[in-house]
C-alpha cells in the first residue's frame, strides 16, 4: 500500500480560460507529467475520483449559485472578470469536490495515510452564493461538510496559507466552532477580506484566526507561523482531520504573488503540517491545490509537498530555518496571540 494518495483525472484538464489566463491547465499538466517521470521517488496511490452530487454541494452553496454553475454545461460563460467557464468546467468542478471526498474517506478508512487532490478548478474563494477568483465550487468547505457527516468526526481544522485570503471558506464556517479556520495571506490583497480583527461570529467567534503579512516572508517565517500559531491551537483544538488549502502562489517568483517561499520551504511547511497531524489526529492530514501560478515552481514545489508526504515520519528530516524576516514576522504574531489569547490561552 502506497502511503500517499493523490487525486488525478483528465477531466481537470478540461475546465479552460482565456487564452493566457494564470489558472490554466498547464498547473496540472507539468505537475503529472513529473509524477509519471517517477519525480517523487515514492510510489502514489491514485485514489478513484467521482462527481459530488447536487445534495453534497448544497451543503456550502445556494441553490441558486449551484443551477447557475449546472447550466453553464457545455458553454463557455464569464462569471466574474476573473472567473469563466468552458464547457467541461461544470463537470470538472463537481469531480473536484467528489475526488476530494473521495481522499478523506481513503484517509479514515486507513487506505492512504494522507492525501493530496491535485485538482481544479481551485475552490477557496468561491461564496455560498456567487463564483469568484477563478473558483466555481468551495471544494475545501464541501469536504470539511462532508468530514462532519462522519460519526468519527466532530471537528475539523482547515489551515489556508495562499497568497490570498480564503473569503468563501471563512464565511462557510464563520459562525461555527466545529471547523476552525486559520488562514495566512498577504493582506491587503484580493480579495481584501482576512483582518486580524475577522475572529468569527457568535458561538464562533475565536474559531476564524486570520494572520494578515505584508510581503516578502519566507520559508522559515511560514515554519514560525505554523510554530507560534497554527500548531498550538490545533494541540487545544483537537480537530479529527486537518485540511490543507495548499495555495502555492506564495512561492518566491509567482506572478500574482509577493512572498518568497522556496520549494523546500514548501515541503518544509508540509512537514510541519504532517508531523502535527501525526500528534493530533492519527495523521490525518488531506491537501487540496489551491493557486500558484508559476508553473516551473508550482511543479517543483508540489514535488517537494508529496516526497515529504510520502516519507515515513523516522525518515523525515526536520529543518529548523532561520525567519528571513524574523522581527516583522514575530511584531504580526504577537498581534495575532494578542488578538487570541483569550480564546486560545495556549497562545500565551
Amino acid at each position: 500500500m502506497a502511503r500517499t494518495g493523490i487525486v488525478r483525472d483528465p477531466v481537470f484538464l478540461e475546465h479552460k480560460g482565456t487564452p493566457g489566463h494564470p489558472e490554466s491547465p498547464r498547473r496540472l499538466e507539468s505537475i503529472y507529467a513529473m509524477i509519471d517521470a517517477g519525480q517523487v521517488g515514492f510510489a502514489l496511490d491514485v485514489l478513484p475520483v467521482r462527481r459530488a452530487t447536487r445534495d453534497e454541494i448544497l451543503r456550502v452553496h445556494t441553490p441558486s449559485h449551484y443551477q447557475q454553475i449546472a447550466d453553464t454545461e457545455g458553454k463557455s460563460v464569464y462569471l466574474d472578470p476573473d472567473t469563466s467557464t468552458a464547457p467541461r468546467s461544470f463537470e470538472a468542478a463537481v469531480t473536484a469536490c467528489g475526488g476530494l471526498m473521495n481522499a478523506l474517506d481513503a484517509v479514515f478508512e486507513g487506505r492512504v495515510a494522507n492525501a493530496f487532490a491535485l485538482v481544479r478548478p481551485p475552490g477557496h474563494h468561491a461564496e455560498a452564493d456567487r463564483a469568484m477568483g477563478f473558483c466555481l465550487f468551495n471544494n475545501v468547505a464541501v469536504a470539511a461538510e462532508h468530514a462532519l457527516r462522519r460519526e468519527d468526526v466532530s471537528r475539523v481544522l482547515i489551515y489556508d496559507p495562499d497568497v490570498h485570503h480564503g473569503n468563501g471558506t471563512q464565511h462557510s464556517f464563520y459562525d461555527r466552532t466545529d471547523v476552525l479556520y486559520i488562514s495566512s495571506h498577504q493582506y491587503p490583497y484580493y480579495p481584501g477580506t482576512g483582518a486580524l480583527r475577522d475572529t468569527g461570529r457568535g458561538d464562533g467567534v475565536g474559531y476564524t484566526i486570520n494572520i494578515p503579512l505584508d510581503y516578502g516572508f519566507g520559508d522559515g517565517d511560514f515554519a514560525r507561523i505554523i510554530e507560534r500559531i497554527v500548531a498550538p491551537v490545533a494541540r487545544a483544538y483537537k480537530p479529527d482531520v486537518i485540511l490543507l488549502s495548499a495555495g502555492y502562489d506564495i512561492y518566491e517568483q509567482d506572478p500574482l504573488g509577493h512572498m518568497s517561499v522556496t520549494p523546500e520551504g514548501f515541503g518544509l511547511i508540509f512537514e510541519r503540517m504532517t508531523a502535527l497531524a501525526e500528534q493530533v489526529c492519527g495523521g490525518r492530514l488531506v491537501a487540496t491545490l489551491e493557486g500558484g501560478y508559476h508553473v516551473p515552481g508550482l511543479t517543483a514545489s508540489v514535488r517537494e509537498s508529496l516526497k515529504v508526504l510520502a516519507t515515513p515520519p523516522d525518515e523525515r528530516a526536520h529543518l529548523d530555518p532561520h525567519p528571513e524576516r524574523g522581527e516583522a514576522i514575530d511584531a504580526i504574531l504577537d498581534q495575532v496571540v494578542e488578538t487570541h489569547r483569550e480564546h486560545w490561552p495556549t497562545l500565551a
